[in-house]
């Protein structure tokens, strides 16, 4: 791992980011460690997100700690289940193929489209 100075590494940022890409290089500022610049060149964006992503470590931990292994067909079979629970959770909503039928007229009213507007 290579040390340098805060002004150094700013005075020569592009040496500095190339001379990450193949080794660690630990930034101090007034002899104390800084930063440490790691060279991701070549990476795809979201896996650089991830490394840097707490959240992500700890589902990897845990995942660790409990090491299930699921098949293809256990996962086919997990989702069929689910896909199946949710048919029947729209077969259970009211589905109406045909609008409600209008309300029938009583004798003497004027058909809705004859009728004159009140403005107010």
């Amino acid at each position: 791992m290579r040390v340098l100075a805060m002004r150094d590494a700013k005075a020569g940022l592009s040496a500095t980011l190339d001379e990450a890409q193949h080794d660690r290089v630990l930034i101090t500022r007034n002899g104390k460690p800084s930063a440490i610049v790691i060279g991701v060149e070549g990476r795809e964006f979201e896996d650089v997100l991830l490394m840097a992503n707490p959240k992500f470590w700890q589902m990897i931990e845990a995942s660790r700690r409990d090491p299930r292994v699921y098949s293809l067909a256990d996962i086919r079979a997990h989702f069929a289940q689910k896909d199946a629970g949710e048919t029947q959770e729209r077969r259970g909503r009211v589905v109406r193929d045909k609008p409600p039928k209008p309300a029938t007229r009583t004798a003497g009213t004027p058909p809705r489209s004859a009728r004159k507007r009140s403005r107010g």
